[in-house]
């Protein structure tokens, strides 16, 4: 059973961003790990790989139907 007190890592970096939608490949290149596409519901997203905290800009992100 998951630890009720247990509370999400501490980012490695936070990077602001436009869009609601993120690749993330941890950087590095070859030391890094698989693309993901996070998509950003609410005003940040988490790579569950890596732990960059993607943070989105004020006014930045509105959804268009895409």
């Amino acid at each position: 059973m998951p630890d009720a007190t247990a509370t999400r890592p501490e980012p490695t970096e936070t990077i602001e961003v436009s869009d609601r939608t993120v690749a993330c490949d941890g950087g590095g290149g070859a030391l890094g790990h698989p693309r993901v596409f996070l998509r950003i519901a609410g005003s940040e997203v988490m790579c569950p790989y890596c732990s960059r905290l993607y943070v989105l800009k004020p006014g930045a992100g509105h959804d268009h139907g895409h």
